[in-house]
């Protein structure tokens, strides 16, 4: 599938990820601190043959909300997502923005919630293949022991993300 993919590197204090849309919407959001090749690798796999066109401005409103998001002054995106995958990994992912704000759930609850509770290790691979972290929550996602699993992020990323949705919830309860 060619689409054209814009994409744009934010900054956000001492961090960098680079960020890219289609014409339908948000498709990647990447690690943080990592070089371009982690998105035209992500490219070239889930859209051969595409282009990439940077343009900070068309990612203008992803980045307002991420920043957003990230200073804890926003639960919800309201941008439009176009993250492509199988059936199932979008019934994972689903699930995934159905957790809410500063709530964790574990692997097994996610596959009990998408109605294959034998699917726990699937459920770990899908997440894994998450296209569009921080937006579509996968860092809500932790072991049935209650530790910190892995992310493609990498786990100080995850741990940030929980802190920031903490400590958010904490100031407004």
């Amino acid at each position: 599938m060619k689409a054209t993919i814009y994409y744009t590197l934010m900054k956000h204090e001492d961090r960098t990820l680079y960020i890219a849309a289609t014409e339908k919407g948000l498709c990647f959001v990447g690690s943080q601190n990592q070089p371009i090749e982690e998105l035209s690798t992500w490219a070239e796999k889930r859209f051969p043959g595409s282009k990439l066109i940077r343009d900070d401005e068309k990612l203008q409103p992803y980045i307002m909300e991420i920043t957003e998001y990230l200073y804890g002054h926003r639960k919800e995106f309201t941008v439009p997502m176009d993250y492509p995958g199988t059936p199932f990994q979008i019934a994972v992912w689903n699930a995934l923005c159905e957790i809410p704000f500063g709530e964790t759930r574990t692997y097994s609850e996610i596959a009990n919630h998408i109605q294959k509770p034998a699917a726990v290790r699937a459920v770990g691979t899908a997440i894994g293949a998450n296209p569009v972290l921080i937006t579509v929550p996968c860092h809500r996602v932790i072991g049935k022991n209650g530790s910190l699993t892995g992310y493609r992020g990498g786990l100080g990323m995850k741990k940030h993300l929980l802190t920031i949705e903490r400590e958010s919830r904490e100031q407004n309860d």
